[in-house]
């Protein structure tokens, strides 16, 4: 039973209907701020309720545990009036809303089941649950009746009372003591007309509560932070409807004080009358307790054969791979080698190093992880589908190169493992991977049907506001010109490599924007509001790449919604998903990669020559020239002007070279390339302060570039084990004061006892490590972004009409690519021809037996896929060849190849004439 004792403390109350930034365009909080704000009131529990959906679940659960708060993790769900299935837009269109509160994880997977039922079945303008639902999975959770928009205040409000009881009487018979009538607390201060209603419908609630003896709990429906944020909170109304701030008919919440009230103000309205109302939110939220389970592997079982685990497995077949690789055996025939013949053929540093992975991995339990993974990417490849060599850390590993997840030797650059993995640490593994783009679907889809369709899905990412459509936004809803919304946004520096200022600082730091602020009253309140809807989540969509595959049936781990047309979604970003310990691999699709594939069927068709891209030469000397000229127009990494300024002044000879450049490339290690030039040609002397330090910073001219070079000095010269290094890559990056105290400590003496060094020339070290190591890069990446470059530079300058013929075909949609393309073309003495009915296709395409390309029909401007299908059809069916207008007329379908299809002048004549044929 509720407590009733007068003597109420703010801890007596919790707030239990909540809403954070995660109800579309309708709630304004963001969790942090919400967790702070609890505290600072003096409370110790609180809930979230959003519309629908339980996107916030994971992050609010962390901050909320983080902080000493108790998390309640709720739903503010959508009731369907009749079944959620019925879709009649005369009587479907109305909802209820009905507050769900999870007190363990019965409740918790119950909820996950109500909002992706409701998301991606009941979905009709709303995500909605029926009556049928809400009796299948009651279990675990409490219920309150809900706001004014509630099936039972609506009842009430319309006068039927004893339907309203009827209502609360099948509530209270399916939830039992967890139904509760839910007091709305908001609107009695500014608008008394809206407190009046609601005091109305509030004194109906609680005789019928006495009436059924249910008892009532009180709540505020919390939108918004603090009631200054209420005006922000109509704007961020207006622009989900679209409307203006100024317009009467809108749908509006200005009438109600919906922000997270301060308990004492709660405790003062109600406990001389009511204070079981409050002590009944505490009863409630003790009655709730939920964990998360966090940071476990959630691997799903990799099929194996009989007899087979997945640990015997994995080690067969990376043996029998690291034959194939460096036992100079076939794949066919390494595969049928058993472990201890695979062995033989291998030198004792590949088999150190193989047997340390594996003992990782096994520890870890990631053996199944590398199955799946192994197992995809070879289905793929084995069917023709390119993929790229590495992409961040896991081609660090011999396994992964064993396996052909990676095709970087491992040995050969000196990738840690460490940097993959740490052993000290157990951390989930990433291996992102990057596939041809128009084929990473055929990948996805395997993986589908090998685990299930109900075990797979794509990561949700949302939308947010940043600093400039912020104002826009704004301005929209104020009514500010265009063309003034427009200046003021544009004031605003844009992002710096997708890193978004906030507008705070900007103020503060662009003296354009602090004297805009300071003397135009409108452009203040502009940008003041801004700054409060800054941040905010704007849209759902999907993730570029993330996919889940999950041990079971993905709802026991995850919600799941329609994010966008036909693509199932979790409701939780790509974090939550790491946090919860699902396997989570990007599938980035990359149009390079297309391109490499395209250039090898084109050299194929055209020249005869079978080319596998993994075994060209890494000293090609037409390659280097090519680098060395700057001329890299469509060579991946390498293209922008800064990048060919540097090429040309580095004269790159060796693959090594390609490596730092794309790692130095970038913010922060840019201000070291001239350095790095100078070193290579000799200009500037070459200095190592210990001779260990030698080998790790011999191939970059003695510049610290690499992350790596960080962990392989520390261990060698140090003593450190890879986990130790790991950590030390770490604190530098993360520059954490406090870390780096202790490990300049541990690395100084580590080098005086291990290697005999100076303590004054390791202090100097030390010090030229955090001034280069905090912007060093991941050489792993590196390596694999840089072969990648080699690759598409290797053929531009060997197959260099077969290379453009590709790069224009990806391009196709981009009439700005296409013409620095042609220029490229003309430049390398390669004619391009223009579109020509006869002799064009869907691509762009090489003529046989000359330095010449064909423009392709799909690049041509407003022109569709489906006409240029049927002109190819219809020219197929005469032998391929036109010989008159009138015979291309009879042979379309004018209904596809029509006027629309604005194709340049001889093509367009003959669409004008088939379209007067029609007529």
């Amino acid at each position: 039973m509720a407590i009733t004792r007068l003597d109420l403390k703010p801890a007596d109350f919790v707030h239990l209907h909540t809403h954070t930034q995660y109800s579309l365009l309708d709630g304004l909080t963001k969790v942090p701020a919400l967790v702070e704000r609890v505290k600072e009131l003096g409370m110790d529990s609180v809930a979230i309720t959003d519309h629908g959906t339980l996107s916030g679940a994971v992050e609010f659960f962390k901050q909320a545990k983080n902080n000493g708060v108790k998390p309640i993790i709720g739903m503010e769900a959508y009731v369907a009036p009749r079944a959620y299935s019925d879709k009649d837009p005369t009587r479907d269109r109305q909802y209820f809303h009905l507050t769900m509160l999870a007190m363990n994880d019965v409740g918790y997977q119950n909820l996950m089941h109500l909002s992706s039922i409701a998301n991606l079945e009941g979905y009709y303008y709303r995500p909605r649950i029926d009556r049928d639902l809400i009796e299948k999975y009651n279990q675990g959770i409490i219920v309150l009746s809900g706001c004014m928009g509630s099936e039972l205040s609506d009842t009430l409000r319309q006068g039927s009372y004893e339907k309203a009881k009827d209502i609360a009487a099948w509530y209270k018979q399916i939830f039992g003591d967890r139904y509760y009538i839910e007091i709305l607390d908001h609107g009695h201060i500014s608008h008394p007309s809206a407190w009046a209603e609601q005091q109305k419908v509030n004194d109906q609630l609680l005789k019928l509560a006495q009436q059924l003896k249910i008892p009532a709990v009180v709540t505020c429906d919390a939108h918004y932070l603090t009631n200054e944020d209420q005006e922000a909170h109509e704007i961020l109304l207006c622009i989900q409807t679209g409307a203006y701030l100024d317009d009467q008919d809108r749908f509006s919440l200005a009438d109600f004080e919906l922000f997270v009230t301060d308990p004492k103000e709660i405790i003062g309205r109600w406990q001389a009358k009511h204070p079981e109302l409050i002590s009944s939110s505490r009863v409630i939220a003790d009655r709730c307790n939920l964990d998360i389970k966090l940071g476990e592997i959630l691997i799903p079982k990799f099929p194996t054969p009989e007899g087979e685990t997945e640990k015997s497995l994995l080690e067969k077949q990376v043996w029998q791979g690291l034959a194939w690789r460096y036992g100079g055996v076939s794949r066919d025939k390494a595969s049928k080698l058993s472990v201890a013949k695979a062995k033989k053929l291998l030198k004792r540093e590949v088999i150190k190093r193989a047997e340390f992975e594996l003992g990782v991995v096994n520890k870890m339990e990631f053996n199944g992880y590398f199955l799946i993974v192994a197992d995809f990417i070879n289905w793929g490849k084995d069917r023709q589908i390119v993929f790229g060599p590495g992409r961040g850390s896991a081609a660090s590993s011999i396994m992964a190169y064993s396996l052909r997840i990676t095709e970087i030797d491992p040995l050969e650059y000196d990738l840690l493992f460490e940097r993959f993995l740490n052993p000290d640490r157990i951390s989930m593994p990433d291996m992102d991977i990057d596939i041809q783009d128009n084929r990473r679907d055929e990948v996805i889809d395997y993986c589908i049907d090998k685990y299930g369709r109900d075990r797979v899905a794509n990561i949700v990412t949302f939308g947010r506001m940043a600093a400039r459509n912020s104002v826009r936004d704004v301005a929209r809803v104020l009514q500010v010109p265009y063309a003034e919304a427009d200046r003021l946004a544009k004031m605003i520096p844009p992002p710096i490599q997708g890193r978004h200022t906030p507008l705070s600082q900007h103020l503060q730091k662009v003296p354009e924007l602090t004297a805009e602020y300071a003397s135009n009253p409108q452009a203040a309140r502009v940008f003041d509001l801004a700054m409060k809807l800054e941040g905010t989540i704007r849209s759902h969509g999907v993730h570029a790449a993330g996919v889940v595959i999950a041990p079971d049936n993905i709802v026991k781990f995850v919600p799941l919604e329609m994010a966008q047309k036909g693509v199932i979604a979790t409701q939780y970003s790509m974090y939550p998903v790491e946090d919860l310990g699902l396997l989570k691999i990007d599938f980035l699709g990359l149009s390079n990669l297309t391109i490499i594939k395209n250039t090898l069927r084109i050299v194929k068709k055209v020249y005869g020559q079978d080319i596998d891209i993994t075994q060209i030469p890494l000293d090609d000397k037409k390659t280097y020239k090519l680098l060395q000229a700057g001329e890299t127009t469509g060579v991946f990494q390498l293209e922008s002007d800064g990048m060919r300024r540097y090429l040309k002044q580095l004269k790159p000879t060796v693959f090594e070279d390609i490596i730092a450049m794309v790692a130095l490339y970038r913010p922060g290690p840019m201000q070291w390339i001239d350095d790095f030039i100078a070193r290579k040609h000799g200009q500037r002397k070459i200095e190592y302060l210990h001779p260990v330090m030698r080998q790790a910073l011999e191939n970059t001219y003695g510049v610290i570039v690499y992350q790596e070079q960080v962990m392989q000095i520390s261990k060698e010269l140090s003593g450190f084990s890879g986990g130790q290094a790991d950590t030390l890559r770490k604190a530098i990056g993360k520059k954490n004061p406090e870390v780096m105290a202790k490990l300049k400590a541990d690395f100084i003496e580590g080098a005086i006892k291990t290697s005999g060094a100076g303590r004054r020339i390791m202090e100097k070290f030390w010090k030229q490590l955090e001034d280069f190591a905090a912007y060093c890069f991941n050489k792993v990446h590196s390596a694999c972004y840089g072969l990648i470059a080699y690759q598409t530079a290797y053929l531009k300058a060997n197959w260099p009409a077969a290379f453009m013929a590709a790069l224009m075909t990806s391009d196709y949609d981009n009439t700005d690519r296409l013409a620095i393309e042609i220029t490229e073309c003309r430049h390398h003495d390669i004619e391009v021809l223009p579109p020509d009915v006869n002799e064009s296709f869907h691509e762009f395409a090489i003529v046989p037996g000359k330095q010449q390309i064909r423009f392709g029909l799909d690049a041509i401007k407003n022109v569709g896929h489906g006409a240029v299908e049927e002109v190819l059809r219809a020219r197929q069916t005469l032998g391929g060849h036109f010989d008159s207008i009138e015979d291309f007329c009879r042979s379309v379908d004018p209904h596809i190849v029509n006027r629309k299809a604005a194709m340049p002048p001889a093509v367009k004549l003959i669409c004008s004439a088939a379209a007067r044929l029609k007529v």
